[in-house]
């Protein structure tokens, strides 16, 4: 049995299939960012999350795309939490999240793919392998277009009380907050601020129709395409194709902006699973696609 994993900063899907797809089985578990959690972390949250209802002894491929799996380092602390919960594994492959969004995005085709969810990435592909990219930088520096980025723009509105008043009172009660004290303690304090400024974007979903939120996410946009995809060689030559729940949710004003940067609208996916596993099952999965 095969093992297809698809793993962003907020969550994993994994998919459990056969060489003729024919008893596929789903699963999800958190992300696992080399950049956040280590070896330790990964090896326990698979063992408590994902074996419990999967026999690792039936796996013998592996093939993980994830967040922050950008380096040698990064892909190791991974490889080896795979290595210990899949012992049987004959092929494990470790590879980048942008690597499967441009698989599941292009196929074996060349062209420019994007990821718009709790972080966000983009690339130029040539059918095999990323050949360009520009880095995000990350929540802290970067991100644009994200749903961290989103958040922030959001939440920073309401710790100085911009928001319209039914607006602020409502997001004090989804979000359960006392005072600002309350979010500092989170952000500096805790393991995954990433994941909880994205969290705030859920608000955006929630008020999707909005002035001010549609002027947000059409913002954050266009920092998007100003800071990172414009910079692309020949990148008006390119459809943009995206994968996240970003993008997928707010795709309608994505489109707007990217129309405006003379780009043409490609594919637009939520999750790249479904075609990264059509991918490797056209691909002949057996051969380790590094």
């Amino acid at each position: 049995m095969f093992l297809i994993a698809d793993s962003g900063s907020t969550k994993t899907d994994w998919c459990l299939t056969d060489a003729t797809d024919a008893n596929r089985k789903v699963f999800h578990t958190i992300g696992y960012n080399p950049y956040f959690i280590d070896t330790e972390a990964i090896y326990y949250s698979l063992s408590e999350n994902l074996l419990k209802d999967l026999d690792a002894n039936i796996v013998t491929e592996v093939y993980f795309y994830g967040a922050g799996c950008s380096t040698a380092e990064r892909k190791e602390t991974v490889y080896t939490a795979l290595k210990r919960s899949f012992p049987n594994a004959k092929t494990l492959f470790v590879g980048h999240d942008l690597l499967a969004t441009a698989r599941a995005l292009l196929g074996r085709e060349k062209g420019f793919a994007a990821i718009l969810g709790t972080g966000c990435n983009s690339c130029l592909y040539d059918g095999k392998e990323v050949t360009m990219n520009i880095d995000s930088l990350g929540y802290l520096l970067g991100d644009e277009g994200s749903g961290s980025y989103i958040g922030k723009k959001i939440v920073r509105d309401f710790m100085r009380n911009r928001l319209e008043p039914q607006m602020q009172a409502r997001f004090k009660e989804r979000f359960q907050i006392k005072d600002n004290e309350q979010i500092f303690d989170v952000l500096y304090t805790t393991q995954f601020p990433n994941r909880y400024l994205a969290n705030f974007c859920k608000f955006a979903d929630e008020y999707v129709t909005h002035p001010y939120i549609r002027n947000k996410v059409r913002d954050s946009f266009r920092d998007f395409f100003k800071n990172l995809a414009s910079k692309y060689p020949d990148y008006k030559d390119y459809k943009f194709n995206c994968i996240g729940s970003v993008g997928f949710i707010f795709k309608d004003i994505l489109e707007e902006v990217a129309i405006s940067y003379d780009m043409k609208m490609g594919k637009i996916l939520k999750s790249p699973l479904d075609d990264l596993v059509k991918f490797h099952l056209e691909g002949n999965l057996t051969s380790n696609p590094s």
